[in-house]
């Protein structure tokens, strides 16, 4: 069974598209990773938030013969919060739009395309996704202070704003219309096509390996048992 609510962070995952909406493999060119798709794992890398806001707003409420008769949405306008325990440098520049000037990295006038994907785990087991295909990553602030007798982090913190995907045929719903953001859970019997599937759909067109395997299963988060009062999660033999 799939749910819907979910537990913890497993891993974020980002990549860097063009502007006809094809994910950039080549590092030298813009692309993060190997192969264009970055899973950030590494010593000390990692999310410790992520939080999306604004998936939906509240409808407006239209009356007739004194009853709501209608209420209309507005387009909506989702929104990640992102802390990072590290990432690379080179990775995060990257996606922010920081180049490369006389020994330093300096903001560019143009914003790349950033694709993410949220990984985490419902809890019955499933691994849950949520992705964006297009959108644009700042930083709003650095923070510091000094270390006393604590020592006094700054962990980079990001805001992502989502836009419509590019290529006109990617997250449409039921009626035809795009959206910004797509979920996916893979106990889902009725949508999940696999992970090849997600990747190329969330990541410009991704057709190389599968960055989560050797994540899958160097942690065993592959498979839990259910996650309750009296049992917590265990991974499963």
């Amino acid at each position: 069974m799939a749910g819907m609510s979910v537990k913890g962070i497993d891993f974020v995952m980002g990549g860097i598209t063009d502007d006809k909406g094809i994910l950039i493999t080549d590092p030298d060119k813009g692309g993060l990773g190997p192969a264009g798709i970055a899973l950030w794992d590494g010593d000390g890398d990692g999310a410790t938030t992520a939080n999306v806001t604004a998936l939906e707003e509240a409808g407006q409420q239209q009356y007739a013969n004194n009853k709501v008769k209608r209420i209309n949405h507005g387009v909506p306008t989702p929104q990640l919060a992102l802390t990072m325990l590290d990432i690379p440098y080179e990775d995060a520049s990257k996606m922010v739009g920081y180049g490369v000037v006389n020994g330093g990295r300096v903001l560019g006038s143009k914003k790349p395309h950033v694709a993410i994907l949220l990984a985490t785990h419902d809890f019955d087991g499933n691994w849950f996704f949520e992705g964006f295909a297009n959108g644009e990553m700042i930083i709003p602030t650095r923070n510091h202070g000094t270390s006393n007798k604590n020592e006094t982090d700054s962990n980079a913190a990001f805001t992502y704003q989502a836009m419509a995907p590019i290529p006109n045929n990617v997250f449409l719903n039921v009626d035809g219309s795009q959206q910004s953001y797509k979920m996916y859970n893979t106990g889902d019997s009725k949508s999940w096509k696999g992970y090849d599937v997600m990747l190329a759909e969330v990541f410009g067109g991704y057709k190389g390996d599968n960055p989560m395997a050797s994540y899958i299963q160097a942690t065993g988060t592959d498979s839990f048992t259910n996650t309750n009062q009296s049992n917590v999660n265990k991974p499963t033999a």
